[in-house]
């Protein structure tokens, strides 16, 4: 019994070992990467809109030519700037981003971690406006340029949004702008040329997550995967049901493209099939399994990002002895 004793105790202590080795290797990371200091400063592209006349368009056409139609007369764009429901938009950016020094902070230190692990990496110019909430382009990237539209981060329960599904509107907010830029710059460094499979799928959407989790540590991953708290909880739960079900059913190699819509896609609930579970469930599912496969693969094998970010989804898979939490 003494022996066993000493044993459990050195074990505990290993753990605690790794576990303070682990945090202080991280935080040494961290304290190394906010050294880059990328230093960005947002361009509030639509305040100035908010605020131009005739007399000074040309001026403001000639400081961002990419923002305007060059096949557009000037009346239409202070005639747009007039309107009376511009205006209230206007009034609603400018009371929810009076100070935009929080997601300034954010941005730079995403770009500083891009900066660390793709140093060929340029910051671009940060450029805010307004776009009547159009929510499939909240965040537009270019080499040179991001283009993020306020209008769409008001809030998940604004009234602009009232006829927008609740699932969608659910990520609205100001916290999730930086999410939203990282889901962008990850889908400009993943490559995978296979999408033939579920599990293609699921890894594809598992490597944007890995990839997130690395440049936005700050971030939780519930807002990392776009879910509350209790619909992580639910994944996390129900992580080896999900598993089972995926591999009793033989879908991971399958090649139907009903498995997207049914676990891969932002969506209100995923589709098991099963009245007892499906109400309950988290949309993309199958992109939380994707991201324990990453994971798992990244733990077990000496890879780094970059490379990790180009291996083949199968590649992966075959060299990852996933066993999902029970």
């Amino acid at each position: 019994m003494l022996f066993k004793f000493f044993n459990n105790f050195n074990i505990k202590i290993l753990i605690v070992f790794i576990v303070v080795s682990a945090c202080k290797s991280e935080n040494g990371l961290e304290n190394e990467i906010s050294k880059i200091n990328t230093n960005i400063e947002i361009e509030r592209f639509d305040k100035l809109f908010a605020e131009v006349n005739a007399e000074k368009l040309p001026d403001l056409k000639q400081a961002y030519p990419f923002m305007f139609s060059n096949k557009i007369k000037d009346s239409f764009w202070l005639a747009k700037k007039n309107d009376s429901l511009q205006q209230v938009l206007f009034k609603e950016v400018d009371d929810t981003f009076s100070s935009i020094k929080d997601t300034e902070s954010e941005i730079e230190s995403l770009f500083n971690h891009l900066k660390y692990y793709f140093p060929e990496f340029n910051p671009p110019r940060v450029i805010t406006t307004t776009n009547d909430v159009d929510y499939r382009n909240r965040v537009v990237v270019t080499d040179t340029i991001v283009v993020v539209s306020l209008d769409t981060y008001l809030g998940s329960d604004h009234e602009f949004y009232g006829g927008i599904q609740k699932f969608i509107r659910a990520n609205f907010n100001k916290n999730q702008i930086v999410v939203d830029l990282a889901s962008q710059y990850a889908q400009k460094y993943v490559y995978q040329t296979a999408h033939r499979t579920f599990l293609d799928e699921m890894i594809y959407f598992g490597k944007i997550l890995y990839f997130k989790d690395k440049v936005i540590p700050f971030k939780t991953e519930a807002q990392l995967i776009g879910y509350n708290q209790e619909e992580l909880n639910w994944a996390i739960a129900n992580e080896s049901y999900i598993w089972r079900y995926f591999v009793e059913r033989e879908l991971l190699f399958s090649t139907d493209k009903k498995l997207s819509s049914r676990f891969i896609v932002d969506a209100p609930f995923s589709k098991f099939y099963l009245e007892e579970i499906d109400t309950d469930s988290p949309g993309k599912v199958g992109q939380f399994i994707g991201w324990q496969i990453v994971k798992a693969y990244m733990n077990q094998n000496n890879v780094s990002l970059k490379e990790m970010l180009i291996t083949r989804p199968e590649e992966i898979y075959n060299n990852t002895k996933f066993k999902p939490r029970k």
